[in-house]
């Protein structure tokens, strides 16, 4: 295997000072923002499943589609060359313009009056994340010393957090009002259904944040030369087999189950125990806005303890810690006899699988050359939108459709793919836990 760490090809040896750490952490507040629009506009979706599905007359394998494989289609053609920019070009201006777009397009799905229209506005909220992703992730890799990253990029996760909380909490009151406001209606489009003028009130914040983005500065960038061609950075890729496609892999098939059972949530909630969207709102968004933040600074400061210790692969060992404990919770949540027990049980597992969310991105960027870090990133999150995001959805979709032929059984499709799919991921991230210890000591002994 090629020197991961060659300190001719890296930038581990730089004697360049870090920025202040009053401009890193402000840095990460405004990144939380982004990804707290970010997942308010893609978790709102879920609440409007039965009232998208009724007007549009859609099954829920199209629905699915609509919030997975249409969300990631622009990132399967642009992705890459847009984490190429990430790595050469000014990363703060690329995050303002995906937001800014990732907005309209959101707004835009309230206007859509058929499954194509819808489909092709949710493509456009897709360029957002293209855009945003690598470039964020590349930043805070300039902003902060590898020791320091977990803890950064766990907070950044408070957007994630906040984002998926809001837009439960937020957005089943919003849906609440609106259906018992009068008939809303826009020029030239005539009257408004419910989830239309949600996505149109949700669109909003993307375009403000896109804003405050412009604000941050751009860190000096930590490695000399040009961004290596795309070429390099695939070959750089393929030699480190063992470490990347473990973790590009394992974190994808972990996506497809995490965000089935996101998308499907709200559904699950309705069909199986009568809830309505206000409930569900307010208990769900509450279970991530009280319960993740414990675990995400749990599983930030167990990693940053285990490496001080002298355990070389401390975030991916969080991470399978994570994984194993949240299992059986996530795994019998769906078959409980009421929905506050099946509640209490996802809100366990969901407190252990936070502990995941620093680590598991602070693993890829310790690993990764400055220079290449855009790209890499990119790829990572190529695996974690285009499949995670792109077949979540619509896996779940699949057995309730066709091995269950009932959508009131969608309770056995949640465990199905628990049972199935997520030991699957696991043993491939265990598989490349020697792998990387061994790229991250010899990093050490660089003398970063």
């Amino acid at each position: 295997m090629a020197a991961l760490f060659d300190p001719a090809r890296t930038s581990f040896q730089e004697s360049r000072s870090w920025p202040s750490e009053r401009a890193g952490w402000y840095a990460v507040f405004v990144l939380s923002l982004t990804l707290l629009v970010n997942f308010l506009d893609r978790g709102i979706i879920a609440l409007l499943v039965p009232q998208i599905k009724a007007d549009l007359q859609l099954s829920d394998t199209q629905i699915s589609l609509i919030m997975g494989f249409a969300f990631v289609m622009f990132y399967m053609v642009a992705g890459l060359p847009i984490a190429r920019h990430a790595d050469k070009g000014n990363r703060r201006n690329l995050i303002a313009i995906g937001m800014m777009l990732w907005g309209g397009a959101t707004a835009l799905c309230g206007l859509a009056k058929s499954f194509g229209g819808l489909f092709a506005f949710r493509v456009g909220v897709g360029v957002g994340e293209a855009c945003t992703g690598p470039a964020s992730y590349s930043l805070l890799g300039d902003y902060f010393p590898p020791h320091r990253l977990p803890r950064a990029i766990a907070v950044l996760n408070f957007g994630f957090i906040a984002g998926n909380g809001l837009a439960i909490l937020i957005g089943g009151t919003l849906v609440a009002m609106l259906a018992s406001a009068s008939a809303l209606s826009l020029p030239f489009f005539g009257e408004l259904r419910v989830w239309q003028a949600a996505f149109l009130i949700a669109g909003i914040p993307g375009i403000l944040v896109s804003l405050l983005m412009l604000t941050v500065r751009e860190p000096p960038r930590r490695h000399q030369g040009d961004a290596p061609p795309v070429r390099d950075v695939m070959r750089f890729v393929m030699d480190h087999r063992t470490i990347y496609l473990p973790l590009i892999i394992g974190i994808a098939l972990n996506t497809i189950v995490a965000v089935g059972q996101a998308s499907w949530g709200p559904a699950f909630y309705m069909r199986t125990y009568g809830w309505d969207v206000g409930r569900i709102g307010l208990v769900s968004g509450l279970t991530f806005l009280i319960v993740m933040p414990f675990g995400v600074m749990i599983g930030g400061a167990l990693a940053e303890r285990w490496m001080k210790a002298g355990r070389p692969d401390a975030n991916l060992r969080v991470t399978l810690l994570a994984l194993a404990l949240a299992w059986p919770f996530t795994t019998l949540a769906p078959l409980m006899p009421n929905g506050w027990l099946a509640a209490a049980l996802s809100a366990t597992g969901l407190f252990f699988t936070s502990w995941l969310f620093g680590p598991q991105n602070a693993a890829i960027q310790t690993v990764t050359p400055g220079r290449m870090r855009g790209m890499v990133t990119a790829l990572v999150l190529f695996g974690f939108n285009v499949i995670g995001y792109g077949l979540g959805p619509t896996v779940l979709a699949l057995f309730t459709d066709y091995v269950f032929a009932d959508p009131n059984q969608i309770r056995y499709a949640m465990v199905a793919t628990h049972i199935f799919i997520s030991p699957v991921a696991f043993l491939i991230l265990w598989l490349g836990m020697k792998p990387y210890a061994r790229a991250v000591a010899a990093l050490h002994q660089t003398g970063d």
